[in-house]
């Protein structure tokens, strides 16, 4: 391993060690992890559970119809997925922001106007402005407040929009205090400012502004109350569509963003010297994809569909996957296996479609099923079009594949043999506690009501969690110890470390991570040192056999108190030295006789009683999800912090030390 300066670990410091927007550089998680105790976090409750209801009268007057501003409001979860406080990318902020942009790219794609300056404030008022053909003008009041009204109806002003249900900017509208949409059109202009979707003022009149169209917005504070923009997560999406959208440019907060060669800039951009081979580029005018394979155990993927980011995949994905595996074997003329040729490719696509499915209003999974047919017969002639003309990348390419092979034979040996063992232990994984309720592809888990997996370190963490968890929905699998190390070990150590194969099959990922049976993996270990330790080793395991789980945000860290602050009357949980320390005086009162305050330090989850637990496991729950910023920078941060490097490790901390 090549020595790395202070200046390269700073840099994988701030790209994937930013805990909840602030840099610490002593902070022991390998990757980000921001908290949300937000409307996300899960409602727990037990279906077969009565409820004791007074009858109440059902007649004529208590059927309501709501209006469609009524209904954003009162279910906005329907129109723009999770609402949260900006520490999560999903959150609703960020969609409000994204449903803006999307209309204003949807005018590049279009032809009309190359440039958008977005702007944000200090008090969270965002403004965007393109330059493209501008809202008609007599039509500038329905575009914005009522729902199914629009151009993208109609494919001849319209062909690849990404907002094609009439729905967005209007959710955007009803979902702020403040609204105003400007137009410009030809010397003319018009204007209107709502206020929680009530249109307020209109104006109209001559104006020397260039062509096009600027929206401003407050979210409302009724829906949002403790929201703020993270520029992380902004500054991310942003860079997505240039790279979605060559040639076109987007000002925020004096960056360019601008991207001249696409999805190949984006897969170089992730990729970062790590590839195998030179990529495989394709484009046309619906179809754009770029992949190399590196030599990870799983394969990533960037799909997006008219310019928004499908994290689900689709139709499209697997079209592609299955175009990417006939078009390497009509030129090997051999009959790989699709995991073969899978395993280790890091890939883009992009289609452009006029009518697109999805399944739901954030659009993160297409659903078409006509484009499965036209996207594997162009990526397989593209496929194997490239590798006639360039034998080196084939040859390579062939390489990675037949080594995959060579893996994927050596596991069914030790796979049959672990899996034997295991039979002749016991039918049941023996360290996890299981819970009753799990989703399916068929019947995922409602938004609220997500299962969740708890794993904890040693028995006694776990009998706490065990005893005050919602059978139904929470499971816990309890570690033996120090998990190992599993960093530069090949696939097959997993069928041999028993830890680890249970571990494995409790979460049912060894075939596919499609097959996970909790909606949320969360790592619960003590807040010192060798819990600390525990959640690296744990953290280690996933990216370096499993990535993808935490590429798709299912890993979470469990937040628990370190200190009890109480009095006779009241008792404070606290997180930090700061909230003991405000705690404390609360407690202690304001005259001049202070009041006597017990203060405890939990020195490990097991010392916190079955009933104190079930407070931070419920409805308040904190949880930090483990995000990644950049694919090519885990192999970088695991290699300096779980390789074998200790003395620059044990440099690096002396020198940070606080």
């Amino acid at each position: 391993m090549s020595k790395l300066g202070s200046g390269d670990i700073d840099g994988l410091r701030a790209a994937l060690l930013r805990i909840n927007g602030k840099y610490n550089m002593i902070a022991p998680a390998i990757i980000s992890a921001v908290v949300t105790t937000d409307s996300a976090s899960p409602k727990l409750y037990n279906p077969d559970q009565k409820m004791n209801l007074s009858p109440q009268e059902y007649d004529e007057s208590k059927i309501k119809t709501l209006s469609s501003l009524e209904h954003i409001r009162r279910r906005p979860g329907m129109y723009i997925g999770r609402l949260g406080d900006g520490s999560h990318p999903d959150d609703g902020i960020y969609i409000l922001l994204k449903e803006v942009i999307d209309n204003a790219v949807d005018e590049f794609i279009m032809g009309a106007g190359k440039r958008i300056n977005v702007q944000i404030d200090d008090n969270g008022l965002t403004r965007v402005r393109d330059f493209g053909r501008g809202i008609p003008l007599g039509k500038i009041v329905e575009c914005v407040s009522v729902i199914n009204t629009g151009a993208k109806y109609n494919t001849d002003v319209f062909q690849f929009s990404v907002g094609l249900n009439g729905v967005g900017t209007k959710a955007v509208n009803a979902l702020s205090e403040h609204f105003r949409v400007s137009a410009y059109r030809d010397g003319q202009f018009a204007s209107a400012t709502f206020c929680r979707g009530i249109l307020v003022e209109r104006e109209e009149g001559e104006s020397g502004e260039k062509n096009g169209t600027e929206i401003e917005f407050l979210p409302d504070r009724e829906i949002f109350p403790d929201y703020l923009y993270d520029e992380t997560y902004i500054d991310r999406r942003l860079w997505r569509y240039v790279y979605l959208n060559a040639g076109l440019k987007i000002h925020f907060n004096k960056t360019v963003y601008h991207s001249v060669n696409g999805l190949f800039d984006l897969l170089n951009e992730e990729l970062n010297g790590s590839g195998l081979y030179e990529p495989i580029y394709y484009k046309d005018q619906t179809l754009e994809f770029a992949f190399s394979h590196t030599d990870s155990y799983s394969d990533s993927y960037y799909s997006f569909v008219n310019g928004t980011y499908t994290s689900e995949g689709g139709t499209h994905l697997s079209a592609f996957r299955e175009g990417i595996l006939k078009g390497i074997n009509e030129f090997s003329g051999k009959k790989f296996i699709n995991k073969d040729v899978r395993d280790g490719i890091v890939g883009t696509l992009s289609i452009k479609i006029r009518e697109p499915i999805f399944e739901s209003q954030t659009k993160n999974k297409l659903g078409n099923t006509e484009v499965r047919s036209w996207i594997v017969n162009r990526v397989k002639d593209a496929v194997s079009s490239e590798l006639y003309k360039n034998s080196e990348t084939a040859e390579q390419l062939l390489d990675k594949i037949v080594r995959n092979e060579k893996v994927r034979k050596e596991l069914q040996i030790v796979r049959t043999e672990a899996r034997a063992k295991a039979k002749k232990v016991a039918f049941k994984i023996p360290q996890l506690k299981d819970c009753k309720y799990h989703p399916s592809k068929d019947k995922p888990s409602k938004t609220g009501y997500e299962n969740m997996i708890f794993i904890t370190e040693g028995q006694s963490a776990a009998g706490s969690i065990v005893s005050s968890r919602d059978p139904m929905r929470q499971a816990v699998f309890s570690l033996k110890g120090k998990p190992m190390n599993v960093l530069g070990q090949r696939l097959n150590l997993l069928y041999k470390n028993e830890e680890l194969y249970s571990l494995m099959q409790a979460l049912n990922i060894e075939e596919s991570i499609a097959d996970l049976r909790f909606d949320k993996v969360i790592i619960a270990t003590d807040a010192d040192v060798d819990g600390l330790h525990i959640r690296n080793l744990l953290m280690t395991f996933f990216l370096h056999y499993f990535e993808p789980l935490v590429k798709l945000g299912y890993i979470h860290i469990l937040e628990t108190p370190i200190y009890r602050v109480r009095t006779k009357a009241e008792t404070i949980y606290c997180y930090s030295e700061k909230e003991k320390d405000l705690a404390t005086k609360k407690l202690q009162g304001k005259g001049k006789i202070k009041k006597n305050v017990e203060t405890t330090r939990f020195k490990g989850l097991g010392e916190i009683s079955p009933k104190e637990f079930g407070q931070f496991i419920g409805e308040d729950i904190r949880l930090r999800n483990v995000t990644i910023d950049s694919i090519s920078e885990v192999a970088k941060v695991l290699s300096f912090y779980m390789g074998k490097n200790t003395p620059e490790r044990k440099q690096y901390i002396m020198e940070n030390l606080i």
